[in-house]
């Protein structure tokens, strides 16, 4: 590993690990990977969405004798559960509609290397047995298969999800959990790491600089002070894209205060939403969807209720509602019943149809946007008959 002491900030700095930090309990996150990449050990890394779970994965693997190897990465929250167990261990020829040969899946593809699980708490149950039987016994069978294949792969595995919640809740494997749970890294949030804020911001802003090729001259005192006072509730992935936002669209002056709070102004409206609930289950995060939606269609109804109470049929035609309104509108004039009789579920197919036409289609992004497992919404579009 690489480290050097950057005598202008005082962070610790490993460069080819991609680690940037100096609080403790930075410090300590890295000491515990100096401590097991040697080691063939399980390792389960946990933290919210965004804090870099995959970066201590990569971290862990070039650490260890495996780093001439592959790392494979799998997202199991991101593939549908009936895709899954193929992807991880293969498929023989004719196993199923559309296996026209056989295929070999990651466990094959990183024999001698690295295999990191994100999103681990997403995988479905019946893959979870096998998972199981690789990590004890380090043979498996790929999907129509009679043959046993063995293999010498390590697993990291990363979750945002409280797993002994879940194993509580029967949503996943008791015997797993233990099995991964033999080593556990918890990365804590940035919010409760401010003493890496303002390293991780120089290191952002350097790189973005000479990957565009901006002269930049930096940030004022009173910026880094905003940015260390923010929640953060996207963690390091937000903190990265807001500094490559303001970096570019800036064109490299000098940052203050006054700047990010223009930027970050226009990502976050409070007054609009709920508040960010960490360490939510899929239920928690479904609910919130859905609570956030209703918040947004009646804030709408509200707003349009306003306009056309208030304004003569030239002022309303101005303000976009069409041609002028026949029936005489009152403060006492209730809403269109069908507004106000819309169901939760209504709330949440209206939501899933906008996301999915905005993005034409691609449930990846919609399910990214939407902040629900692609699995999920897979599931919530044949609920509502979406195709």
């Amino acid at each position: 590993m690489v480290q050097k002491k950057n005598e202008d900030h005082g962070e610790l700095l490993s460069e080819d690990l991609e680690l940037v930090g100096k609080s403790d309990s930075f410090l300590q996150v890295l000491e515990i990977v100096k401590q097991v990449a040697p080691t063939n050990i399980t390792v389960l890394i946990t933290g919210e969405s965004g804090t870099g779970k995959e970066i201590i994965a990569r971290a862990i693997h070039k650490l260890s004798p495996r780093q001439g190897k592959s790392l494979l990465t799998v997202n199991c929250g991101a593939i549908p559960e009936g895709i899954l167990e193929s992807e991880l261990f293969g498929h023989e020829k004719g196993s199923f509609t559309g296996a026209v040969e056989m295929r070999k899946g990651y466990f094959e593809v990183a024999d001698g290397g690295t295999l990191f699980l994100d999103e681990i708490g997403e995988m479905p149950p019946s893959t979870q047995v096998k998972l199981l039987r690789v990590l004890e016994e380090k043979t498996f069978m790929r999907v129509g298969g009679s043959k046993t294949i063995q293999v010498n792969v390590r697993v990291l595995a990363a979750t945002n999800k409280d797993l002994a919640i879940a194993v509580q809740r029967g949503e996943f494997r008791k015997d797993l959990f233990y099995r991964l749970n033999a080593v556990k890294i918890f990365i804590p949030p940035l919010r409760e790491r401010k003493a890496d804020i303002r390293p991780l911001t120089i290191r952002f802003a350097e790189e973005v600089c000479q990957e565009n090729n901006i002269a930049f001259q930096g940030f004022t005192e009173d910026g880094f002070e905003f940015l260390e006072n923010h929640s953060w509730p996207g963690n390091i992935r937000e903190l990265r894209n807001v500094v490559e936002r303001i970096i570019i669209l800036e064109k490299g002056r000098m940052i203050d205060r006054s700047m990010l709070e223009t930027y970050m102004g226009k990502e976050v409206e409070p007054d609009r939403n709920l508040p960010i609930i960490v360490h939510k289950t899929s239920d928690q995060a479904e609910r919130e969807l859905i609570y956030r939606a209703l918040l947004d269609i009646r804030m709408t109804i509200e707003e349009i209720r306003s306009k056309l109470l208030g304004h003569p049929d030239q002022k309303i035609r101005e303000a976009g509602f069409g041609s002028p309104v026949q029936t005489e509108v009152t403060p006492e004039a209730p809403l269109p019943k069908q507004e106000e009789e819309l169901t939760l579920k209504e709330v949440e197919k209206l939501q899933i149809e906008k996301s999915l036409e905005r993005y034409r289609g691609n449930r990846r992004k919609t399910a990214r946007v939407l902040g629900i497992g692609e699995r999920t919404l897979y599931r919530k579009l044949k609920e509502y008959d979406l195709g």
